[in-house]
């Protein structure tokens, strides 16, 4: 089975523990070591999983390839929406605001995942 098929599926929210575990460690990577290759590599794994939730709860019926870009592009959409939003509340975005933006599109990428797959489940 093809890695973007079982992290769609996420049925014991395996991906979506790992995408919380690696907003954690971008947290302590930018609190603590700042090692380029460890940020790096957290990115990678963070837009790997989560755009390809949000890819397909919203792009389903597309190809693999274009799925995973328009989910990419997305949840950079949301990113950019939840940090102005944070920016706006806050009046800046440290580090710790930071992680609670990729917090907050973490949980809801996974559960618009969550619910799109229920309801499609029933059609």
């Amino acid at each position: 089975m093809i890695m973007q098929e079982r992290i769609a599926r996420d049925e014991k929210l395996l991906f979506t523990t790992v995408s919380l575990a690696v907003t954690l460690l971008i947290f302590l990577n930018l609190n603590f070591s700042l090692t380029p290759a460890i940020g790096t590599t957290a990115s990678i794994l963070y837009f790997l999983i989560n755009g390809t939730f949000l890819g397909h709860a919203f792009f389903e019926k597309e190809d693999r390839f274009l799925r995973f870009m328009l989910g990419n592009l997305l949840l950079i959409i949301f990113l950019g929406v939840i940090a102005w939003a944070t920016m706006i509340i806050f009046y800046n975005l440290d580090i710790v605001r930071s992680a609670l933006v990729l917090f907050i599109v973490t949980t809801s990428s996974s559960l618009l995942n969550k619910r799109m797959k229920r309801k499609n489940a029933t059609k």
